[in-house]
């Protein structure tokens, strides 16, 4: 595909390629299970994203600690009595965590029109090995929060991609507004927003391509 827009694209993994929400609800649904506790679905995704955001804007700490610290401020929301010795059933959850039913089809859709292709992931190096046991291509430009130091939106993982991919024609591709679309906006990296859930842009980031699925994006990009 010699008239390709691109030479690399990059992606958010949790929510733009693996489906984090299915994986959380999951984790947690076990977790009320084995305490018999009542549990609204819902209601714990709200949860899980406010604290989350809260924990990560802290100083930093591995995903591993942010996941657990996260599960902990939920289940006391929630009433639960989570023991401390069961904090860890986010992160002990991940490597089950699926991709979206079009991730593996676009992504080799992708790699097969030349395109290299990396991802950007607030999570450790560890957690995301597992992770990309589920992706059928090889990614070659990876940075982790664990490498990076810090969590998106901080500009850390941009910057870090930046540097590895030099002066390559770059697209980053991610489903969340607020860790990625606004960043990488505020950066000037052109940023495909892949608005799974259709959702209103909230504080003016123009994205340069809004998609409603990664089927989308390889429809534009590898047609």
């Amino acid at each position: 595909m010699a008239d390709r827009p691109f030479d690399v694209i990059t992606f958010d993994c949790y929510g733009t390629l693996i489906d984090w929400e299915r994986g959380i609800r999951s984790a947690f649904a076990a977790a009320a299970a084995a305490m018999r506790q009542p549990i609204d679905q819902d209601a714990v995704i709200k949860l899980y994203l406010e604290h989350e955001a809260a924990v990560e804007a802290g100083p930093y700490r591995s995903y591993r600690a942010v996941l657990a610290e996260t599960a902990r401020q939920v289940a006391a929301r929630l009433n639960w009595p989570l023991p401390e010795s069961g904090a860890g059933f986010l992160a002990e959850s991940m490597p089950a965590w699926p991709p979206f039913p079009d991730t593996n089809p676009a992504l080799r859709r992708l790699h097969d029109a030349g395109y290299r292709l990396g991802i950007l992931s607030n999570v450790d190096v560890d957690l995301l090995a597992w992770t990309r046991r589920h992706l059928a291509v090889p990614f070659d430009i990876v940075v982790t929060a664990e490498q990076a130091g810090s969590y998106k939106p901080a500009p850390r993982h941009f910057l870090m991609a930046r540097e590895l991919i030099g002066s390559a024609r770059w697209l980053h591709a991610a489903q969340s507004y607020f860790h990625d679309v606004v960043p990488a906006c505020a950066l000037g990296i052109t940023v495909a927003w892949i608005n799974r859930k259709g959702e209103a842009a909230s504080d003016g980031a123009k994205p340069d391509r809004e998609c409603r699925t990664l089927e989308d994006l390889a429809d534009w990009l590898a047609p």
